[in-house]
């Protein structure tokens, strides 16, 4: 069976001296991040402190949110990786229900803990996205290992990334001075999650464990 999730992967052929350069930028960013918080990370700062030429930032990440992009993207492989290959319930060898829950919440969890990483990653010159694809995707394969006797499981997985990744977007948008959430492990959008997916599968007849 396919993989429903995709990591991003480095660009295929990038040069040596290009990824060690890649390497070198997201540590100092995050090594900045952990010190002075985002609002100090900027192009020009970041290539005094890596020690490396203006240019090479620039057209490394093209923009200051490019920056927090490819610290985002980072982090989303490691990740995938989890769900992919990692211990049930998130990775494989639960049954879907408990899957989805365990998704759900360690999604809220993951896009809480770097809200200041996608904040920051938000280019102001376009549009809000409009939720996550790979999410989708994955709740879609979920949704199909579950007797739930719907016909149409892609529109409830669109509904369903809504659901999980909407909050979180609306979050993102808010002015700089409302106030923020606290990333916590039970955060109560975690639970509202785990709800919402019981009450779907409450009754279903499962499909056999996840294997894959």
């Amino acid at each position: 069976m396919n993989s429903p999730l995709v990591p991003f992967g480095r660009p295929r052929g990038e040069r040596a001296d290009a990824a060690r350069n890649r390497e070198q930028l997201l540590e100092t960013a995050r090594a900045m991040l952990a010190e002075h918080g985002a609002a100090k990370v900027t192009m020009d700062a970041l290539a005094e402190r890596a020690g490396l030429g203006k240019g090479t930032v620039f057209r490394r990440f093209g923009t200051r949110a490019g920056i927090f992009q490819a610290l985002l993207d980072d982090d989303e492989r490691r990740f995938q990786q989890l769900v992919l290959s990692g211990p049930p319930p998130l990775g494989p060898g639960a049954d879907p229900a408990a899957r989805l829950i365990a998704y759900g919440r360690a999604r809220t969890a993951f896009l809480l803990d770097h809200h200041a990483i996608a904040r920051a990653a938000l280019d102001r010159n376009q549009p809000v996205p409009a939720g996550d694809s790979l999410t989708r995707l994955h709740i879609r394969m979920l949704l199909g290992r579950l007797d739930l006797g719907l016909a149409d499981l892609d529109s409830l997985a669109i509904q369903l990334t809504g659901a999980l990744e909407g909050p979180l977007l609306l979050y993102l948008a808010m002015a700089e001075s409302e106030e923020r959430p606290v990333p916590v492990a039970d955060h109560p959008l975690a639970d509202a999650w785990q709800v919402l997916v019981e009450r779907l599968t409450s009754g279903a007849g499962q499909a056999p464990k996840d294997t894959a």
